[in-house]
């Protein structure tokens, strides 16, 4: 396994990185809750909302600047992300004021490559036991909130404990499947909703019918199968289903994986259309205090003009596997190595 030194001045040079034969997408199996809508809400600005940045930045500057980061140094025109394939970690932080806090529930690694427009998207189960040399082992979803406890104790303040625990965090992945990760991206749980109805919705074909209800965090969810457009609060639903009490069928882990894949190239499809080319400002409005990264704003407007064409088809998505033996999820013999191998095989194309 590589060992990587982190330089916190170098966030968008893209290092040299082991090419490695792409390895068949291994099946996700995890126990999850309904953090998994993050990702979804995230990747609209990655893969979506990002790809009109580049003709919109003079309306969005502000927007760009609070989602980048202006204190790390612009990147080099031949280190760019219009010129050079590109990893981000992604981490979804629940901060609703009923069962929030600072645990990243949803987990993934993409990696870009500008050559053929693609990506490749890994997700990694909240409740992966992490073991790597150097680290406690821990869940994968536990880490982010112990490194920022710990730079709080040495005297930092929450902005500084925030882009510590992310630097940190993005090392230890990086570590875990031997592949450099260029930059994190921490989405919060506020704004999904309000990004699909900015797009007016997106079009779906439900799977199944979804009942189920939770009065504790409010959970109302009551979904018809069959084609359909669903507005923010219901594509939250859908993404989200996994029990039932009221009669309908209990969903597993492997059909939201799918769910989610399914939203994902409905938002980017959606994103491509002339109506949702028409709302990216109200989009970009409605996740612009939800999003950080540790990536400058102008490389984010080049990640826009670069990868505006990105649509359902040209998203791969790939899984950490693994089996679940409370209170874990045991990762399966040769899926690290695997997810490892597809990411490689993505940067390497």
């Amino acid at each position: 396994m590589s060992s990587y030194t982190r330089d916190p001045n170098a966030a968008g040079m893209a290092p040299r990185r082991r090419r490695t034969p792409a390895a068949p997408p291994p099946k996700k199996k995890k126990k999850a809750r309904w953090g998994i809508r993050i990702m979804v809400g995230l990747l609209i600005v990655m893969l979506g909302a990002a790809g009109y940045l580049g003709w919109l930045v003079t309306q969005t500057k502000g927007t760009l600047q609070a989602i980048g980061d202006e204190t790390v140094p612009e990147v080099a025109p031949e280190q760019s992300v219009k010129v050079k394939p590109t990893t981000f970690l992604i981490l979804g932080l629940d901060s609703r004021a009923k069962g929030g806090g600072l645990n990243t529930d949803v987990i993934k690694v993409a990696a870009l490559n500008p050559n053929n427009k693609t990506s490749t998207i890994a997700s990694i189960p909240r409740d992966t036991k992490i073991e790597l040399d150097g680290y406690k082992s821990r869940k994968a979803n536990a880490y982010y909130a112990v490194f920022y406890e710990q730079a709080r104790k040495k005297g930092l303040d929450a902005k500084e404990a925030q882009a510590e625990a992310r630097s940190e965090t993005k090392l230890l992945f990086s570590r875990y499947f031997d592949v450099e990760i260029d930059y994190t991206i921490i989405i919060n749980f506020d704004g999904f909703s309000d990004v699909v109805d900015a797009l007016g919705g997106i079009d779906v074909d439900v799977d199944m019918d979804m009942r189920y209800v939770d009065n504790a965090d409010g959970t109302n969810i009551n979904l018809k199968a069959g084609p359909q457009r669903l507005d923010g609060k219901n594509a939250l639903d859908y993404v989200r289903y996994r029990q039932s009490n009221d009669g309908t069928r209990q969903s597993n882990d492997m059909e939201r994986n799918a769910r989610q894949t399914q939203v994902i190239g409905a938002i980017a499809d959606r994103m491509l259309s002339f109506s949702g080319v028409t709302k990216i400002a109200s989009v970009l409005d409605a996740v612009g205090d939800n999003i950080k990264s540790d990536m400058h704003w102008k490389e984010i407007e080049n990640l826009g003009t670069t990868y505006y064409s990105i649509s359902s088809s040209g998203i791969q998505s790939v899984a950490l596997e693994g089996t679940w033996r409370s209170p874990y999820v045991h990762v399966n013999p040769g899926s690290r190595e695997a997810v490892s191998a597809a990411l490689q095989a993505k940067l390497a194309e």
